[in-house]
């Protein structure tokens, strides 16, 4: 991707995050969840560790007369630390730092913190992702609540979004990390799309990688081959899970309600013909409607690399039309182009690598969403589990 190459050392952003109270405090006496227990709601990539991949993946809780929550990590976490993002009902995701062994999470802007026993009983929602394209690695060993507490079933919400793309889709930019955004994936349109729409949201974005099956930006595979593993393609850095496993996506669950793909800037930048791309992009479509035979896929068209003069740099002219077009003569009228040229200007990405930046994906997100509205699809009016 132009002035970008995929940072593949586990080195890490400095950017301001919530600190983990000393494990000293924690409370012995409190609930413990094993990582088996069928009321933690997984979502995203994880393997059997379990462990998570790919940025966004994680887990939501239901807990009732919540007041403290620890994660236990095992040795597969990213070292020395993972960044998460968590979200106390439904409220703004803020970041916490975690690593191997004991981790009191924080439960800010919740009112939870301090809550008497005299307060009448209530429910909390409890979400928590991994946040970064590289260094994402969380090995959940299990749960500790506090006396008290007790698990509930968690309802995800009737809309599914299932985001496949590349770095303009997961929240990458500057900084030694090459995490552009402060919070990553969190901040990046696909995450805030779903959040729109009161949605379950899942993001498999990799920077640097083409759709083609080719090495691309220290991607060993493209998104066409990787989006059906386990792992992301940071498998190929790591020393002790050197290696990808087949996804069931029946751990999807519920199966997304629409399809979301915007990618190719790799493939253009790695010299990929115009027919060649076509070829790739219309064998993977194949491929998914294997898996959503009947979902709403939408294929976004490049907004462009913006530069300082006011012009656009456009790549595969007229190709994401013809993709559409194939599809729609084959018989899939479930297939929409969403064109967003004029999406994306100058202001609305970093100067020094043309991603968006945080204001950038903000104003995606929101352009997308009323074409979403324009074609029909409306938010649900509440969250299902509230």
């Amino acid at each position: 991707m132009r002035g970008y190459a995929l940072l593949a050392a586990c080195i890490l952003s400095v950017r301001p995050t919530m600190a983990a109270p000393s494990v000293s405090d924690l409370d012995a006496t409190g609930v413990v969840v094993p990582n088996s227990h069928p009321l933690i709601y997984y979502h995203g990539r994880w393997d059997a560790s379990p462990g998570t991949w790919w940025a966004g993946s994680g887990f939501k809780l239901h807990v009732q007369d919540l007041s403290s929550l620890t994660l236990n990590l095992g040795s597969h976490t990213t070292a020395p630390l993972a960044s998460i993002g968590v979200s106390i009902d439904y409220e703004p995701f803020y970041t916490v730092n975690v690593s191997a062994g004991t981790n009191i999470v924080p439960l800010n802007g919740s009112g939870l913190n301090g809550r008497s026993t005299e307060t009448k009983k209530t429910s909390s929602v409890v979400r928590i992702n991994v946040e970064g394209w590289q260094n994402n690695r969380i090995n959940v060993e299990n749960i500790v609540l506090n006396k008290g507490a007790e698990l509930l079933p968690y309802t995800p919400s009737k809309l599914t979004f299932q985001f496949i793309g590349d770095s303009l889709s997961a929240g990458v930019g500057f900084g030694l990390q090459g995490q552009f955004l402060p919070q990553g994936v969190d901040q990046a349109w696909p995450f805030l799309t779903g959040e729109n729409f009161k949605a379950e949201h899942r993001v498999n974005a990799q920077p640097g990688a083409a759709l083609t099956d080719i090495v691309s930006y220290g991607n060993e595979h493209g998104v066409s081959y990787q989006y059906f593993r386990t792992e992301d393609t940071g498998y190929f850095y790591t020393t002790d899970h050197n290696f990808t496993t087949p996804w069931d996506f029946a751990h999807d669950r519920p199966a997304p309600t629409h399809i979301v793909i915007r990618i190719g800037a790799n493939d253009a930048s790695q010299n990929v013909t115009a027919d060649a791309f076509v070829k790739t992009y219309e064998d993977f479509l194949v491929r998914l409607r294997k898996l959503y035979p009947t979902q709403p896929v939408f294929v976004f068209t490049p907004w462009g690399w913006p530069n300082a003069d006011g012009s656009i740099g456009y790549y595969y002219d007229g190709q994401y039309e013809r993709i559409v077009q194939d599809r729609n003569l084959a018989g899939d009228h479930n297939t929409f182009l969403v064109n967003t040229t004029g999406w994306v200007s100058w202001e609305d990405v970093f100067p020094d690598n043309q991603h968006p930046n945080v204001g950038g994906h903000q104003k995606i997100a929101s352009l997308f969403e009323n074409w979403l509205a324009e074609w029909g699809l409306r938010p649900e009016e509440r969250w299902a589990t509230a």
